[in-house]
């Protein structure tokens, strides 16, 4: 018999009856070793979920291997994140989702998870700041060259097709924030080029022509940007490459293979967790990042997400921080549903322990191979 290593409590509002485990070790992969114990009737305090208990006992398994490089035949159409194909055809080509954007499915939904993104789903600013190789003892020079290329990529994209010159100063929580303002004009042959719209803190000209900052020509501008932005992001969310000139997308797809395998198949083993709570149907992955909302969809269509986060499931919390964005997100869903918030800084955490939302904590790949695990065995 192997020896009881600890009891703990792992889940707090994701159900009525919080769980108690007893967990056995006869040896460190041993999925049979969990054994439910008992359910409690009252637990309403906040808890930060105790994936400790997990990471110890999972080691990655040979599966979580970066992947070769992709084909980038059909023009792109094949750009997006190393792996994430032969992911996604595993674990959500039959999961019968309901369409995004069809807001009247959200009846259906019991639980949502609030995600991070840097350093949570993907590993980008840690490879600038050189944390990332000093912590998992990878060549800091080949780990920033790899961060400055894909940061140069996010805002060449962000510049060439998703209007950050002109949107940078005027960024928004949510792409929907400015709807109000859009008139509905048709935009196929609207010329964003000559419009005259000045996005700039310090404000537009009087005339006529472009319109007072603030005012109501400027902002429906303003929407009608938004409005194009979604529908770039919608277009080309499977097909980034189609955006890009055929040498970006041969650099991008040669990046994608080296940043995962210098971060060691981080992204992919997100993704496993992703798409099992996306093939659930009664639930649903929300992005909040405290990257700027432009940026942030290039990094996301970049880093091959576009099929995994709609673009109204996208939230930047850089103006109001992420315990305001998590109000906005409570206040759209309905306080019925159950949250439960993944991600590595304070923020999140002190914004989920302000919401009673449980945490769960990644600052490793055990972190992320044990939040899979939870997912599989249904305790998430």
């Amino acid at each position: 018999m192997g020896s009881v290593w600890k009891l703990e409590i792992i889940s707090t509002c994701l159900s009525d009856r919080p769980t108690w485990l007893f967990f056995h070790h006869p040896s460190p992969v041993d999925y049979s070793c969990l054994f439910l114990f008992s359910f409690l009737q009252e637990f309403s305090s906040y808890n930060s979920l105790g994936q400790g208990q997990f990471s110890q006992y999972y080691a990655l398994p040979p599966s979580y291997v970066p992947a070769g490089l992709p084909s980038s035949d059909d023009h792109g159409a094949g750009v997006g994140v190393a792996g994430y194909s032969a992911v996604k055809s595993e674990q959500a080509a039959s999961a019968g989702l309901p369409p995004r954007g069809n807001f009247s499915s959200l009846i259906h939904i019991i639980r949502i998870f609030l995600w991070d993104l840097d350093e949570t789903i993907i590993i980008f600013h840690s490879l600038l700041t050189g944390s990332y190789a000093q912590k998992f003892g990878k060549d800091p020079a080949t780990v920033l060259n790899l961060g400055l290329q894909m940061e140069e990529l996010i805002f060449e994209l962000a510049d060439t097709h998703l209007f950050f010159n002109d949107l940078e100063e005027c960024d928004q929580v949510h792409v929907e924030d400015v709807v109000s303002d859009d008139n509905g004009q048709d935009l196929s042959n609207y010329n964003f080029l000559a419009d005259g719209f000045n996005g700039s803190s310090g404000g537009g000209a009087s005339g006529t022509t472009t319109g007072v900052q603030g005012g109501v020509e400027w902002m429906r501008k303003l929407a009608f940007r938004y409005r194009r932005l979604k529908e770039i992001y919608n277009n080309y969310k499977g097909n980034v490459g189609g955006l890009l000139s055929p040498m970006k997308r041969e650099l991008l797809l040669q990046l994608q293979s080296d940043i995962e395998n210098v971060t060691d198949a981080w992204l992919s083993t997100a993704l496993k967790s992703l798409l099992l709570i996306q093939s659930r149907g009664k639930c649903m992955n929300v992005l909040v990042t405290t990257t700027q909302l432009v940026p942030a969809l290039a990094k996301v269509l970049l880093y091959g997400l576009g099929d995994v986060f709609p673009i109204e499931n996208i939230y930047s919390a850089t103006k109001i921080g992420k315990e305001s964005c998590f109000e906005r997100i409570v206040s759209r869903f309905g306080k019925k549903v159950t949250y439960v918030v993944i991600g590595d800084g304070r923020d999140e955490e002190f914004a989920a322990k302000q919401h009673n939302m449980p945490f769960w904590r990644i600052s490793t790949h055990g972190d992320l191979v044990s939040l899979h695990q939870a997912l599989e065995l249904d305790f998430l």
